[in-house]
């Protein structure tokens, strides 16, 4: 993979990684995810840890005298409070981040949670499912991917130093360049190697604009932007796409979720949040 040499506008891409919020449940995944989070974070910004437990529904018919533990509520609390400092302690190296414990569904808590900061990036473990199993199941990245009103990290665990290999897909879209503006500033940021991809093989590219997002410094795929993108992400640490674009980045069987939960790397899906663009615009 060729590295990027364009230069992107200052302080570009900086805005994605100034409140993180992530994910912690005690898993491996949970863990990474934390970590990159970390990371990532900028080096004014914030770091949220939360934790999430609830207790089963009632089952009918349920017999025996014994509370199963599943049912037990300072059980479950204890699973989040140990699952809690577990995640603390693994990215005490990189941040002291803020902890949190609150009860109900995962991606409930998480979206909610999000709103409440305003939050610009939430980072989940990979479910290790498919794209077609993590909908049926319900699976806390498939339903963040949907319906997060942020960028959205899906940490997997790279091969090497993370994030040094940097992919980009750009179609020439606003959402591509929002992409490839975070992109470009953690390659800067992290001294690592960027591929923008432009994959010919789906619908339309803008191509006047391409030239003005990456001045023509870029790798042309003949595939459709998913399966270009998930073929890179063999040689990746980290794909960024955008939300949405001239491909439909987040309707259902999107690219953007289905290089998620199909690429071998991380995947960075960038969403400018609705505060942010207010925020923007009251400023203008």
């Amino acid at each position: 993979m060729q590295a990027a040499k364009t230069a992107s506008p200052a302080g570009a891409g900086r805005l994605v990684f100034a409140r993180i919020l992530a994910g912690v449940d005690g898993s491996e995944q949970a863990l990474e995810a934390a970590r990159q989070a970390a990371l990532l974070q900028d080096a004014r910004g914030e770091l949220t840890l939360l934790a999430v437990w609830n207790l089963a529904p009632p089952l009918v018919g349920a017999t025996g005298t014994r509370v199963p533990s599943y049912f037990d509520e300072d059980i479950q609390r204890g699973h989040a409070e140990k699952a809690l400092l577990a995640a603390r302690e693994h990215v005490a190296p990189h941040t002291a981040p803020v902890g949190k414990i609150v009860r109900g569904t995962v991606w409930d808590q998480l979206i909610q949670e999000i709103e409440r900061q305003q939050d610009t990036l939430v980072a989940v473990g990979s479910s290790g499912l498919g794209r077609m199993r993590g909908i049926v199941a319900g699976s806390v990245g498939t339903e963040i991917i949907h319906n997060a009103p942020c960028s959205v990290l899906v940490a997997r665990r790279p091969k090497g130093s993370f994030p040094h290999r940097i992919v980009v897909g750009i179609d020439g879209s606003p959402e591509s360049a929002a992409a490839y503006a975070a992109a470009r500033y953690l390659a800067d940021r992290f001294s690592g190697q960027l591929t923008p991809i432009v994959a010919w093989g789906g619908k339309r590219v803008d191509e006047r604009m391409l030239a003005v997002i990456a001045a023509g410094s870029h790798e042309d795929a003949s595939e459709p932007p998913a399966r270009a993108l998930v073929a890179a992400a063999a040689e990746a640490d980290l794909i960024v796409v955008g939300s949405r674009g001239l491909h439909g980045f987040r309707s259902l069987g999107s690219v953007s979720e289905r290089v998620a939960h199909e690429a071998a790397c991380s995947t960075l899906i960038v969403r400018e949040p609705v505060w942010q663009r207010v925020a923007e615009e009251l400023g203008g």
